[in-house]
């Protein structure tokens, strides 16, 4: 991992004479971890540090959420590509565990999941459709939307459509 701290650097974590800061988690002020404050920074080197750490459950989801959104706009370089795969794999295997207390966390309703569509379009880029599919179906397994016009239902049928194209 020597080659992201070369690219990103690396942030420290506050000193003793900094101010502790809170958030809001299930309704409780909680001190931030690494986690949040990794999330927050917009430094991947920084993020992707913090996922060996413990943190809740919805602090995780925003790490790996951030972390999967800053690896697919560098998608075009292999090395962020491979990282954008490995985390959203990892994101959507944590999820079922996460949802639960991120929908609570939320008032009782999941915000939009990035990480689906990221993920699916990836897939779709490079082929593999029918597991793209199944990350859309996925998705709307969980209620979720994509933020576009016709949903993860239109973005299957989109995906749908590449694939005859491509078995034509």
């Amino acid at each position: 991992m020597g080659w992201l701290k070369s690219l990103f650097g690396s942030k420290s974590k506050p000193n003793k004479h900094e101010s502790t800061t809170f958030t809001l988690r299930q309704g409780k002020s909680v001190p931030v971890d690494d986690a949040f404050r990794a999330w927050t920074s917009d430094n991947l080197n920084q993020m992707l540090k913090a996922t060996s750490g413990k943190t809740n459950p919805v602090d995780r989801h925003f790490l790996l959420q951030s972390i999967i959104a800053a690896t697919y706009k560098l998608r075009k370089e292999e090395k962020y590509r491979k990282l954008c795969y490995e985390y959203a794999e990892k994101h959507l295997q944590e999820f079922p565990a996460i949802a639960p207390a991120l929908k609570k966390d939320m008032g009782g309703t999941l915000p939009r999941i990035t990480t689906f569509q990221h993920y699916a379009m990836i897939l779709t880029e490079d082929g593999e459709y029918e597991k793209a599919i199944s990350i859309c179906e996925s998705a709307i397994d969980y209620g979720l939307h994509d933020n576009t016009k016709s949903g993860f239902e239109g973005r299957i049928a989109r995906i749908k459509k590449k694939l005859e194209k491509e078995n034509a």
